[in-house]
């Protein structure tokens, strides 16, 4: 069978895609290649635990109108990696109409690990972002990804006051697509504070965990996100939306399970991470605590 790289396109400008190869040698993951292509900007701390950290940043602390990350990801074979973001991203106003765009193409070989929780998206007034993730599992690897976004500036008030968001996330397995997950919100077209959108919510995330169901690693923090919800579907309280967050987790299908929270704030939802951070820190995962060094 096919590594997963190998279904990895070529890119039609490489120049102008930044590169990232993250390599198993000698029981430890290393960055084997790094290329950086502005306005994105890597850094690779030192993590415990033999696994690779790296953290997105950018030169201006977000994106502005017309930026765009074209970003390339490969894990080998028994790579164990961290990918995460150095503060929140912030989306800049584009009062002229340009789009900031995040493009990501990734590949896991067989037994590698690659966790990409990044600090949430934070769309401010008049901004226009776009995202798009691809990412390619060979059979083995294991896939735990978080999409964060914030409606805004939410301690200085404002809320879905940007202009257009849209994700898009696809994982494939094998060569076969598993997970297609598209999103996209305009609050001049829609009512955001609709009970059908987000209601009183001002900060919504998604954790994808994609892997083989016989993997320990896999059954390991499947039971992390199942813990996260703390109301059965069965005994739904009436209080329920009183709350500070509301959390679902649903087995999708064998080997995919999806948790989606929405949140009043930051700190409403960070516990999920915490918890994930917390479950990671296992032996045969990454081996380190990742939100010790950071919150």
């Amino acid at each position: 069978m096919e590594p997963a790289s190998a279904f990895l396109p070529t890119p039609p400008t490489p120049s102008q895609w930044s590169k990232l190869e993250i390599s198993c040698v000698r029981d430890y993951s290393v960055l084997t290649m790094s290329r950086s292509v502005q306005p994105l900007k890597l850094l690779n701390p030192r993590a415990a635990g033999g696994s690779c950290h790296i953290v997105l940043s950018s030169y201006g602390g977000g994106l502005l109108a017309g930026d765009v990350i074209r970003l390339q990801v490969v894990g080998r074979m028994g790579a164990r990696f961290l990918l995460g973001t150095q503060a929140n991203t912030r989306i800049y106003r584009s009062p002229e109409g340009s789009v900031a765009e995040q493009l990501t193409e990734a590949a896991l070989e067989p037994g590698s690990l690659a966790a990409v929780l990044p600090d949430p998206v934070v769309l401010q007034a008049q901004s226009r972002y776009r995202q798009h993730q691809h990412w390619h599992l060979a059979p083995g690897a294991l896939l735990l990804l978080a999409d964060w976004f914030h409606s805004g500036r939410m301690d200085s008030g404002e809320q879905f006051a940007f202009t257009s968001y849209e994700s898009e996330l696809r994982v494939s397995v094998g060569g076969r697509l598993l997970v297609l997950d598209r999103f996209a919100f305009r609050p001049a077209e829609h009512i955001a504070t609709s009970p059908a959108h987000f209601d009183r919510y001002q900060t919504s995330l998604a954790v994808y965990l994609v892997g083989s169901p016989t993997d320990a690693r896999f059954h390991r923090l499947r039971q992390t996100l199942e813990t996260q919800q703390p109301h059965s579907r069965d005994g739904l309280s009436p209080e329920l939306f009183t709350q500070e967050c509301v959390v679902a987790v649903t087995a999708v299908r064998p080997g995919v399970h999806l948790l989606r929270a929405f949140g009043t704030s930051r700190h409403a939802l960070q516990p999920i991470y915490a918890a994930l951070h917390e479950a990671l820190a296992a032996p045969d995962l990454l081996g380190y605590h990742p939100g010790l060094r950071k919150y």
